[in-house]
């Protein structure tokens, strides 16, 4: 055969071979339709993360975090009109099905929150996923399934589009947590707006809630280190109780000081005690700050009688609570002989078993017992009053565990 047929018939070849590949291919499109664009890898993970279920896992509603809204956050009339708030929190005990709750205590206008997640799980509130809360009030969102570790970190995440006036938020929480808007992605250590996170669990008896001072909110640890005293608790619990930590820096039991520490343990107790999902037992480590704190509170039976009203109040609702005695301070600023004998003589009763149904002896736990009116060196954190990781840790190990199964002393009415 000539080259130049050859090379004819090579081509037509081909042509043919071609044309009969368009033709099937029109010919299956004719048949299936055009197939659709595969999602984004991003969408795709989102959607195996966020499957639609039920939220119908067991077990009685018991808080796994808790945070105290504090005050109105400074320099922010306006709100935080179109960002992100990413709080960052750590569980104490875990489940399956968990619920948020949003608070705008100290807002002075509604709060728009129009999309809210847990872990990226989305978040509705009565079926929606925007919700207006109105000023000084709060909400509890819908369950929303999604996996929550004990002892871990938990994300909660919302947006609030639009002006909402002063955030409410909890200060130096020892926890980076992050803001998000056109700038990008910034820390923090504010948690704003969330102040409980409940979680369904079966295992869990219930709550313990520790109403308390900076001492209670691990004021000087070690930030991301969980190293606070109810954080040590909760690991020394394995699981039986939720922790609920309702400690205020610069929190007094009664009457508000010239810091920044939020209302009085007396006036707080029924909104950052009570409310709280699953609450059985309260431990109350308050009272340093009368002592120590201008205006000082010279008469340390004011301080217990005040301690006692709360002790009285908690068995009203069928609640164990459990005291913790005032630790020293000596070499604190605001240390004076005078005010040391007036946390001795609170300490006095404290251990005479006639303020609270059980006692915890955070003072004896801490101090340097060649010099009791002071820190022991090892766990103080170098300012005299409050502790380093390893003095916190004292003060979680020190709790008896048996205490917080206590029934509450039978009230001296029904006597």
């Amino acid at each position: 055969m000539p080259r130049r047929q050859g090379y004819a018939l090579l081509i037509a070849l081909v042509a043919g071979t071609v044309a009969l590949a368009a033709a099937v291919a029109f010919g299956t499109t004719l048949l299936s339709g055009p197939r659709p664009t595969p999602p984004p890898p991003a969408e795709t993970h989102a959607a195996a993360r966020n499957p639609v279920a039920p939220a119908t896992s067991g077990g009685n509603w018991v808080a796994t975090w808790t945070a105290a809204p504090v005050r109105a956050e400074p320099n922010t009339p306006n709100g935080l009109p179109g960002r992100t708030i990413r709080n960052i929190v750590h569980t104490s005990i875990g489940g399956n099905v968990a619920r948020i709750t949003l608070s705008n205590l100290f807002g002075t206008v509604p709060l728009v929150v129009d999309q809210a997640t847990v872990n990226t799980r989305p978040v509705t509130f009565k079926g929606a996923a925007a919700v207006t809360i109105a000023a000084g009030g709060r909400i509890v969102s819908d369950p929303v399934v999604v996996p929550v570790a004990p002892d871990s970190d938990l994300e909660v995440g919302f947006r609030t589009p639009e002006p909402g006036g002063p955030v409410t938020y909890h200060p130096n929480s020892h926890q980076t947590s992050y803001l998000v808007d056109e700038r990008g992605t910034r820390p923090t250590t504010n948690w704003r707006y969330l102040t409980a996170v409940d979680v369904r669990n079966e295992r869990a008896l219930g709550a313990i809630v520790a109403l308390g001072d900076s001492l209670t909110a691990g004021s000087r640890s070690t930030t991301d280190a969980n190293a606070r005293w109810t954080d040590v608790l909760a690991d020394r619990l394995g699981g039986r109780y939720g922790v609920a930590n309702a400690g205020i820096s610069g929190n007094r039991v009664v009457g508000i000081g010239r810091g920044t520490g939020g209302e009085a343990g007396t006036d707080r107790f029924e909104r950052d005690v009570l409310p709280v999902a699953g609450v059985r037992t309260v431990i109350v480590a308050l009272g340093i700050n009368d002592v120590q704190q201008s205006p000082q509170e010279t008469d340390p039976q004011r301080i217990v009688d005040s301690l006692r009203s709360l002790t009285e109040r908690a068995h009203a609702r069928g609640l164990t609570v459990v005291g913790a005695t005032l630790t020293p301070f000596e070499g604190f600023p605001s240390w004076t002989p005078e005010r040391n004998a007036v946390r001795l003589a609170v300490n006095e009763q404290i251990r005479a078993g006639t303020v609270f149904d059980a006692y915890v002896d955070f003072d004896e736990a801490v101090r340097d017992p060649a010099a009791p009116n002071r820190l022991l060196t090892a766990y103080d954190s170098g300012d005299h009053l409050h502790f380093n990781d390893d003095g916190y840790r004292a003060l979680g190990d020190r709790v008896d565990l048996a205490s917080l199964d206590r029934a509450p002393a039978p009230r001296s009415d029904a006597l």
